[in-house]
């Protein structure tokens, strides 16, 4: 049987310049307000992340390009053993794109191997996008209730 490729793909606005939504996808401490719990990033072309997503969930990868405020590509996969999708094994693109006060954001996860696979992360990226615009913008994403 032939494998299957899918992907998840979004076009989001946020409210804020790209050069403020940039940071957000690439600094730490930014990431906290709206994705993750813990973690590290060397963001750079090679340099390597661990995204601690939940308590129990971790994911990784690699940068791939770093064009700040305009792209970012990174590797990603989640560690857990019975993943489906294993650190380095698809690609994450984040093209940003001024418009007017704010930005335009498409996003694009390719590799997954199974439609049930892109499902479950096109949920997921859809609770981060949203969580993103809110922090990127100045508001308070709240707290997130994949944490529970």
């Amino acid at each position: 049987m032939p494998s299957v490729e899918t992907s998840v793909a979004r076009d989001i606005k946020i409210n804020a310049k790209p050069e403020t939504v940039f940071s957000y996808l690439i600094d730490a401490d930014k990431l906290r307000r709206w994705m993750i719990v813990g973690g590290s990033v060397d963001p750079r072309p090679g340099g390597a992340f661990r995204f601690q997503v939940t308590r129990e969930d971790a994911a990784s990868g690699t940068y791939v390009e770093v064009d700040p405020p305009r792209r970012l590509v990174f590797t990603f996969g989640w560690e857990s053993e019975d993943a489906v999708t294993k650190p380095g094994s698809t690609t994450v693109e984040i093209t940003l794109r001024p418009d007017g006060d704010g930005t335009l954001v498409h996003f694009v996860h390719s590799g997954l191997p199974t439609q049930e696979s892109a499902d479950s992360h096109a949920k997921g990226w859809d609770h981060y996008l949203e969580r993103l615009a809110l922090a990127a913008s100045g508001k308070d994403p709240g707290p997130d209730s994949f944490q529970d």
